[in-house]
């Protein structure tokens, strides 16, 4: 197998833009490609039967682009190790299988992600694996979820869609003392914004498709730890399992993360001016946004976020039809799942990412909108979204 992903070397700078722009590469030695090459081989020439080059034997098991891309994640997370997949739900399932065993439990959030909860629900259930839901915004719910099995507490924060936030310095400590491991979904934060495992997170999960990549040209997901146990049990099934990503797909997401930081910057401010707009809109019957002094979980992601995300969901008045409209009126923001790339998105969670949710407890309100705001001029996305809700 090829050598583990380490970004411990690849940390030589403290500024999170610089990190993101150089860290996991450096310009090649033979030719000065400033640019990580996309290196398009199934397999490496080995210098004698076991003389690995630089570790590399076969691109399911290590291929350098994606090496690179790993340890870029790793330093951005302020992490050791970093493995990256070809989806965020592969990286969930990976993390699933290293963790869990027939008989354990584990705790996920409310109001988690639909893609999760399907997994967890529809899969990992017939393998002797139970679960209990609780709010990620209540930490002694969390405590009372948790059981003498449970080994994982799943934690989104903010969560998809309903933007609730969890302390994670506290549930990670919840989670410690019953012998359980933490992982956070920052997928809506991004590591620009937040860094889980500096506050006490066992891995961070993303599904890098998003604002990792941030261009919606690339699926992709990723898992970060500082611990090498799990990141050899993540290393064996990334290999062993084999869903990884191609050597394309790891140079377009590491292209991503170089503008990470002004990207997100700019999402932030056009998230927050759409805010303030739909807030005092009369069609509007509450939004649900961490950076709103009125949020549950304002003051806890003022302490653990840089700045409050891209992500505005919103509560429409008039129920269902009236949440559908206002998706199908919109121009600028294009109606269609996913998130986190540059261009302004919206969606009905009942009826597209959340769907496999309906009937359960992690049920979403059926005049609920998420939307993705991207960073084209804030006068057009203000504008598109005033003449849909007309």
């Amino acid at each position: 197998m090829s050598e583990r992903r380490s970004a411990a070397d690849s940390v030589r700078w403290q500024g999170f833009s610089t990190r993101a722009i150089h860290a996991g590469y450096d310009p090649d030695p033979q030719t000065g490609a400033v640019n990580v090459p996309i290196y398009a081989s199934s397999t490496f020439a080995q210098d004698g039967v076991g003389g690995l080059r630089d570790g590399f034997e076969y691109a399911r098991t290590g291929n350098p682009t994606r090496r690179a891309l790993e340890a870029n994640l790793a330093a951005l997370e302020h992490g050791t190790y970093g493995r990256a997949f070809a989806s965020g739900m592969a990286a969930t399932d990976c993390l699933l299988r290293s963790t869990l065993r027939p008989g354990d439990h584990l705790v996920i959030p409310n109001d988690a992600y639909g893609g999760t909860f399907r997994l967890i629900d529809k899969v990992f259930t017939q393998w002797g694996i139970t679960y209990s839901v609780a709010p990620v915004s209540d930490v002694a719910a969390v405590r009372d979820a948790i059981r003498p099995e449970t080994k994982l507490v799943w934690t989104e924060t903010p969560t998809n869609p309903l933007l609730n936030v969890g302390d994670i310095e506290t549930i990670a400590s919840i989670a410690h003392e019953a012998g359980a491991k933490l992982v956070v979904d920052n997928t809506f934060a991004s590591p620009y914004l937040q860094q889980p495992l500096t506050l006490g997170a066992d891995v961070v999960l993303h599904s890098t498709t998003k604002y990792l990549g941030g261009h919606s040209d690339v699926v992709g997901g990723a898992l970060v730890t500082d611990s090498e146990e799990l990141d050899e049990a993540f290393a064996f099934l990334q290999n062993g399992a084999g869903a990884v990503p191609g050597p394309f797909d790891g140079y377009l997401t590491m292209r991503g993360t170089k503008t990470l930081a002004v990207r997100m910057d700019r999402h932030c401010d056009n998230a927050e001016k759409v805010v303030e707009f739909l807030n005092s809109h009369d069609k509007i019957e509450a939004v649900l946004y961490p950076g709103l002094e009125n949020h549950p979980g304002h003051e806890v992601a003022a302490k653990q976020m840089k700045r409050f995300g891209g992500m505005v969901s919103v509560l429409v008045k008039g129920g269902i039809e009236e949440a559908k409209a206002f998706c199908a009126r919109t121009e600028v923001f294009t109606l269609a799942e996913s998130l986190g790339g540059i261009e302004s998105l919206i969606e009905h969670p009942g009826a597209m990412t959340h769907a496999s949710t309906a009937g359960s407890l992690l049920e979403v309100p059926a005049n609920l909108v998420r939307l993705s705001v991207g960073i084209e001029d804030i006068d057009d996305i203000l504008g598109d979204l005033e003449n849909a809700l007309r």
